[in-house]
């Protein structure tokens, strides 16, 4: 006889199965599977099934092992001589855990005594009332509450739980369970069975199976928020789809020295194949390199002779400014208008992987380009736009970048960590790198650069990039995560 068949067949001719546990060993089902069932036939209405909970005391290993060789503080008694035993001797002679525990005990209850050196007992016979209390447990006798707490507190016992059901006949009780037919087929209206079948009544108020659909990614949705607030404050985007770019953009066009460490391997990227650019500009590159050897515009250069076959290795770029600087150069080609650019893509770096870096990230640039821009009108755009994300309280640290001068760190108060954290690098284009490109000299650009997934993690609470971006990013953090606002500190 199976489970199902077993309950209803007992619950027909009785009132109630009033333990489950107990109807599951009289009839040899493990009482797992009775549980399996009862819920089942709970949810179908044939039965009405109500919890009940069994909770008693058991041993812990340590507390069976006391119940052999007695509790620590009587073993350590009884390895004291009448006549006192120096500590170090007694340390040797009993096991260290008893001898740790066993001291304090024996201690507390005023059993021996620590002198200089000597331990000695202070009464003649004790009494182990722990293992007594032990094994009244391990026979299922009922103790003292007081004594529960103690041996609780000591770890000794465990509280072990047992769970399951009582039973009555629900309002759908039958014999036989009789399996609801949900369609109405060919072969019910060709054997004539139809008449008794038993149909499952529509839920009209359930919904439909979800639909496998697309998702945005945390990063998709915060990078469309910062879009949002560039084109609010008159921000036009530059084309940032070419992520293999040349040396001669990536750097030397933004008077980065060919000695800088980011030229090295082991910072950046470089191609094998193809592993140089053959389309530069090349009355711009001349003019890119005099300005690195010789100098100029107010500057001394960097007084070294710069090489063509540095500045055509292809790269994977390391920033978007070099989007900037394409864009700059393009700019001084024709009659000068202003202009407000920014972009937010992608960006490579040769760094160690832990949980604030990644190979691969993103890095978001605003620049404007006017007549007669000074310190102040960075300052003031860099309130606006940070106002914007919610960042009402700034801060700026002086800083050194090879093509700004001056240059500096921004940094705002974390109301959430309660402290100042930075949180992007700003400066002004320097002469040496806008002036070789052809624009007039009293045009200036500021600019400044935040990374995207760092607002992103604590907009979202995660606190390793590795869970936001990657191929071990979880995909029920894409599916469940909703839109975060920015403008909220």
């Amino acid at each position: 006889m199976g489970a199902e068949e077993a309950v209803l067949s007992f619950l027909e001719s009785n009132e109630e199965i009033s333990d489950s546990g107990k109807f599951s060993a009289t009839i040899g089902i493990d009482h797992n599977e009775i549980v399996n069932i009862i819920k089942s036939l709970h949810g179908f209405r044939l039965v009405d099934a109500q919890d009940i909970k069994r909770e008693w005391w058991v041993l812990t290993d340590e507390g069976r092992s006391y119940t052999v060789a007695g509790s620590p503080e009587v073993q350590l008694f009884l390895a004291v001589p009448p006549e006192g035993i120096p500590r170090e001797e007694l340390q040797k002679k009993v096991d260290p855990t008893v001898f740790k525990i066993g001291c304090s005990q024996a201690i507390k209850n005023k059993w021996v005594e620590m002198g200089k050196g000597l331990v000695s007992r202070k009464v003649q016979h004790v009494e182990d009332r722990v293992k007594d209390l032990l094994k009244q447990i391990q026979d299922g006798e009922v103790i003292d509450a007081k004594d529960i707490d103690e041996l609780k507190r000591r770890k000794l016992i465990a509280l072990q739980t047992w769970k399951g059901y009582s039973l009555r006949k629900g309002p759908n009780f039958a014999p036989k369970r009789v399996k609801a037919v949900t369609d109405l087929t060919r072969e019910h209206l060709q054997k004539g069975d139809w008449k008794g079948l038993e149909f499952k009544d529509y839920n009209y108020n359930a919904r439909g199976a979800t639909l496998e659909a697309g998702h945005l990614h945390p990063l998709l949705k915060v990078r469309e928020q910062f879009r949002k607030i560039f084109l609010q404050m008159g921000f036009e985007e530059m084309p940032t789809n070419n992520f293999v770019e040349s040396s001669f953009w990536n750097f030397d066009a933004l008077f980065q020295p060919q000695q800088h460490p980011a030229r090295d391997s082991h910072d950046t990227f470089f191609l094998q194949d193809p592993s140089t650019t053959k389309q530069l500009p090349e009355d711009y590159v001349e003019r890119v390199k005099h300005v690195h050897e010789s100098g100029g515009h107010g500057s001394r250069g960097y007084g070294y002779e710069w090489k063509r076959e540095e500045a055509d290795k292809n790269l994977l770029r390391t920033h978007t400014t070099a989007v900037s600087s394409r864009m700059l150069y393009l700019l001084a080609q024709k009659p000068f208008s202003p202009r407000r650019y920014f972009s937010i893509d992608r960006v490579f770096r040769n760094e160690a992987v832990d949980r604030t870096h990644l190979a691969e990230f993103h890095q978001i640039e605003g620049l404007v380009c006017d007549r007669g821009l000074t310190l102040g009108d960075l300052i003031g755009v860099l309130h606006d736009f940070f106002a914007r994300l919610g960042m009402s309280k700034l801060r700026f640290k002086p800083a050194y970048n090879p093509y700004t001068e001056p240059s500096m760190e921004i940094f705002s108060y974390h109301e959430g960590f309660k402290k100042w954290v930075e949180v992007g690098n700003s400066g002004m284009f320097r002469p040496e790198m806008l002036l070789p490109m052809g624009l007039p000299e009293d045009v200036s650009v500021i600019a400044w650069g935040l990374s995207l997934e760092r607002p992103t993690m604590i907009l979202y609470g995660i606190d390793n990039i590795r869970d936001l971006f990657g191929h071990k990013v979880d995909l029920g953090l894409i599916q469940t995560n909703p839109i975060c606002r920015l403008g909220v500190q």
